[in-house]
């Protein structure tokens, strides 16, 4: 399978999940609100995926493919499933007891992740509880990163992106059937949390028996212990837990922070962070997902041509999807964010702060993606130990300027710090692998990202002008119907993608018919299947 059509396949289920992500938050919107309840939710809700992505999505990916899947080409399935059981079997056992550790540990958790709750009557005890309901999830999320490893190792990449779909209808489910349960109607939407979890586990199951694989667990761990390929596993997981984890990391640090600014802040950059995740998790985790074993495979046949060619045509994707949408992001945050939150106890204010946060984190996007294409180059060396040299230098970064800018600019500082750490990582990727001679810029592809950026300035400009007639014609569309203002801002939208798309044809920084030719292939293996 070629890298463009494992992105758009990744990509294309994920950004299915993305939107009904949307949907899931406008009704978590409308019944918490941005106050003292939403924000002690938001924190249970991150703390179980801030280990998500340090020790399963992160770290533990970012070892475990490469070695899967060098030993699908070099030993074979049958050993490569066998290293897969064992390797899933010490995961999961390390990781109950980390969650049982947690569980007990939950308030002096919750009083560093958020100090500043401190300051509210009885905030610290619920964010202590629903941290206790959601941390579970950790645990089954993990498993299930580590079902999404094996299909993608096999490239397999449309269960796995469609498995977020399921979280999300289980929240919106919880909402409205388990929202009495509890103190809170936060509480029910927390259990929706967990359980979620297990119902991706028997997703994932059914497609992996599908491969002709079935996982048996291993309960002599300290046997497993032992092995040399599980030495080697954990040894590449444990400087990945920071190299992988950075953008996470940098959210905790955000998070820990914007709790000090006030009631409410945490609730702003949470939406903020999601419509930016968007982009970078349709983008920058489809081209990650699928760049990883592709690099993985050629440079364990010792193509270093092949491997950077890859490199390259997953910067330019990276860059001709997420230079433009953080143009767009921009331009157009503040009607984004009043037509997808600004209803019941979401009020205009709550919008208004949460699209200057928006802007904010959309300036680094096109950053974040690059990191994500970039890192893979590391990983599929089996070097882990790089990206955490170069996350210290990005978590100290966002300390620093969190520190600076919040004190002046509240939350929206915190976001700004956040941007800068972005370009910071993004510095230190370039350079390492061109120090290394894995990969560098060519002129061409320098050529072509500064095609890509002049067009998105362009498609830019037509928005604001767009909107600034609209507003100098006396048409107040935020103040119309759900249904007017989707519509208008529908159109503004599919006006901005066109004109990029033109600029982009007359420039040269987009070839139309290879797109054409991709979507008629895809016509036709859909139709054969």
């Amino acid at each position: 399978m070629s890298l463009l059509k494992s992105i758009t396949t990744f990509g294309g289920f994920t950004l299915i999940s993305r939107f009904t992500g949307f949907a899931r938050d406008m009704v978590i919107a409308n019944f918490l609100g941005a106050g003292m309840v939403s924000d002690a939710f938001f924190v249970s809700f991150k703390l179980p995926n801030l280990f998500r992505s340090l020790f399963a999505e992160g770290a533990f990916t970012a070892a475990f493919v490469p070695m899967l899947s060098g030993k699908l080409v070099s030993e074979g399935k049958d050993k490569a499933v066998l290293f897969a059981s064992r390797a899933i079997s010490v995961l999961a056992f390390f990781l109950l007891l980390f969650v049982i550790l947690m569980e007990f540990l939950m308030p002096w958790v919750v009083e560093v992740l958020a100090p500043g709750f401190a300051g509210d009557e009885g905030k610290i005890e619920l964010a202590t509880n629903l941290c206790r309901i959601t941390f579970p999830f950790l645990l089954f999320i993990s498993i299930v990163s580590f079902q999404s490893g094996i299909l993608n190792s096999l490239n397999k990449f449309a269960a796995p992106a469609c498995a977020p779909i399921i979280l999300n209808f289980t929240v919106i489910s919880a909402a409205f059937l388990l929202g009495n349960i509890g103190p809170t109607r936060a509480h029910g939407l927390a259990c929706g949390i967990t359980l979620a979890g297990i119902l991706e586990i028997f997703w994932l199951r059914y497609f992996i028996r599908k491969q002709g694989i079935t996982i048996k667990p291993q309960y002599h761990i300290a046997s497993l212990l032992k092995l040399e390929d599980i030495k080697t596993l954990f040894r590449r997981i444990a400087p990945g837990v920071l190299g992988a984890g950075v953008y996470q990391i940098n959210m905790v640090v955000d998070t820990i922070l914007v709790s000090l600014v006030g009631t409410g802040a945490i609730s702003w950059l949470y939406y903020a962070n999601r419509l930016q995740q968007l982009p970078l998790g349709v983008v920058g985790a489809a081209i990650s997902v699928a760049l990883l074993p592709i690099l993985s495979k050629a440079l364990k046949n010792a193509n270093q041509t092949e491997a950077e060619r890859t490199q390259d045509k997953a910067v330019e994707y990276g860059a001709l999807l997420s230079i433009p949408a953080a143009v767009a992001l921009i331009v157009l945050a503040h009607p984004i964010i009043n037509i997808l939150f600004e209803r019941g106890r979401f009020t205009a204010q709550d919008s208004y702060l949460t699209s200057l946060a928006v802007a904010a984190y959309s300036l680094g996007l096109p950053a974040y993606v690059l990191v994500k294409a970039l890192t893979p180059n590391f990983f599929a060396r089996g070097d882990t130990k790089t990206p955490v040299k170069y996350s210290i230098v990005v978590l100290v970064t966002n300390l620093v300027c969190s520190l600076i800018l919040m004190r002046p600019l509240g939350h929206l500082g915190i976001a700004l710090a956040t941007s800068i750490a972005a370009y910071v990582s993004l510095y230190q990727y370039i350079h390492g692998l061109k120090k290394r001679r894995h990969w560098q810029f060519s002129r061409s592809l320098t050529i072509q990202l500064g095609k890509i950026i002049f067009c998105s300035f362009l498609m830019g400009g037509i928005l604001s002008l767009l909107q600034y007639g609209i507003f100098k014609a006396g048409i107040q569309w935020l103040n119309y119907h759900l249904l007017v203002k989707t519509a208008i801002l529908g159109g503004l939208g599919i006006l901005g993608v066109a004109s990029f798309l033109i600029f982009a044809k007359l420039t040269g920084a987009l070839n139309i018919s290879d797109l054409l030719k991709l979507i008629k292939r895809r016509g036709k293996s859909n139709a054969a299947s």
